[in-house]
């Protein structure tokens, strides 16, 4: 389903557009509830927000924090607000924004990256990912009944113009910073730190095509089964932050390494895989060496960054992680998972659930396809809009 389809019975409500991905997405979003007959208003909070809305009615929040729920909830009640959407809901004033909604019975629609990727994006609604409302229980998707037929969407890379949006937006944002001198973002906000993370992030991409040249080889060869990947988390992700016990990479790194070195078989291998968004900001090989060696276990730990996801998940043992949604990619093959954080997707029958980490490493639970596929299937049917944040087009399904 596309985002036009899943906007529906909006007819004379009064919708509000918070904090949406850098770039032009909500103001295709904005049209699509206006044409469907919606009023709409948009609240920005920087002057990189105000840059990407061409709302009619867009209105500036330059008060400080802690007057925003005192503010909102006002707003929210003067205007007759019906329907917030927003993206991210972890960020402050969306915290803050989705709580006071609930309390007051208005419908709050969460955007997020989507949970099958490539080709989609998530809407839920009032949460995602573990603030998601889906059934934890396997009964209720051994019940369900499919809605649509199984199928897969396809995109061509967005990281480029991503990219590109981010920098217009930081730029901005920064330059005219003295118009909102009491925002608070969630992230680094320093144009000059994003523009040189994007340039080292280049310069690694080209350096690993050939320091990892012949990774998927070996992953396909003479390392296939005989390793166990971990999927590494951007450095910043709220779902770390917020959904698991881990406060940095570099302490859940640390933690497995030490079972792995105490509990794995000795002739297994431990690959850990940066995340591509962390590319420029992030290197973790000199500290996972150095925990190598302080572990004892040299030799039988690796460090890669592009080696291609599908490869590295089919050739793996198992996958470990703490909340990612490679975990459903490592789950499309049949490939057993622990999550070691709180997630959405963390069921019995599709995660190896219930034990610990010093366990898994022997003990896996063999992943229910038939299981997988209704839980596809439902994510496709309630959480999944066919499209992309970043392109017009480009977006197919088959």
């Amino acid at each position: 389903m596309r985002l036009e389809e899943r906007i529906t019975g909006i007819k004379g409500k009064n919708v509000l557009l918070l904090q949406g991905p850098m770039g032009d997405f909500f103001n295709k979003l904005d049209n699509i509830c206006t044409k469907k007959g919606a009023f709409v208003t948009r609240i920005g909070f920087n002057a990189g927000d105000a840059y990407f809305s061409k709302s009619k009615n867009y209105i500036a929040y330059k008060a400080k924090p802690k007057q925003w729920p005192k503010f909102i909830n006002k707003f929210y009640q003067d205007n007759n607000i019906d329907i917030v959407f927003l993206f991210g809901d972890c960020r402050f004033y969306h915290k803050m924004a989705i709580k006071i909604a609930r309390n007051l019975g208005i419908s709050v629609y969460v955007f997020e990256e989507g949970y099958l990727r490539p080709g989609f994006i998530t809407m839920e609604s009032y949460g995602v990912n573990n603030h998601s409302k889906m059934p934890r229980d396997r009964e209720f998707y051994d019940a369900y009944k499919p809605l649509t037929k199984p199928f897969s969407a396809k995109s061509t890379s967005t990281y480029a113009l991503m990219a590109w949006w981010a920098v217009q937006y930081y730029l901005i944002a920064n330059i005219f910073y003295f118009l909102y001198p009491n925002y608070i973002h969630h992230r680094d906000f320093s144009p000059i730190r994003e523009g040189f993370y994007g340039i080292r992030n280049l310069f690694r991409k080209i350096k690993y095509k050939f320091s990892e040249k012949n990774l998927n080889e070996r992953l396909n060869g003479e390392l296939s089964g005989r390793y166990y990947f971990v999927a590494l988390q951007t450095h910043d992700d709220f779902q770390v932050r917020t959904h698991s016990r881990f406060k940095t990479m570099e302490s859940f790194i640390e933690y497995i390494i030490s079972s792995f070195s105490k509990n794995a078989p000795k002739d297994m291998i431990l690959i850990f895989k940066h995340h591509p968004m962390d590319r420029g900001k992030k290197n973790y090989s000199s500290y996972i060496g150095y925990l190598a060696q302080i572990y004892k276990v040299e030799g039988r730990v690796m460090a890669a960054f592009d080696a291609h996801l599908p490869t590295i998940i089919k050739n793996s043992k198992a996958v470990i992680l703490i909340n990612s949604t490679v975990g459903l990619n490592a789950l499309s093959y049949s490939k057993p998972v622990i999550c070691l954080g709180k997630s959405m997707y963390d069921i019995k029958g599709l995660t190896t659930k219930d034990i610990n980490l010093d366990k898994f490493w022997t003990i896996q639970s063999k992943v229910d396809s038939e299981l997988y596929a209704k839980f596809r299937a439902y994510l496709i049917d309630n959480t999944q809009i066919i499209g992309s944040y970043y392109l017009k087009d480009g977006v197919e399904f088959k």
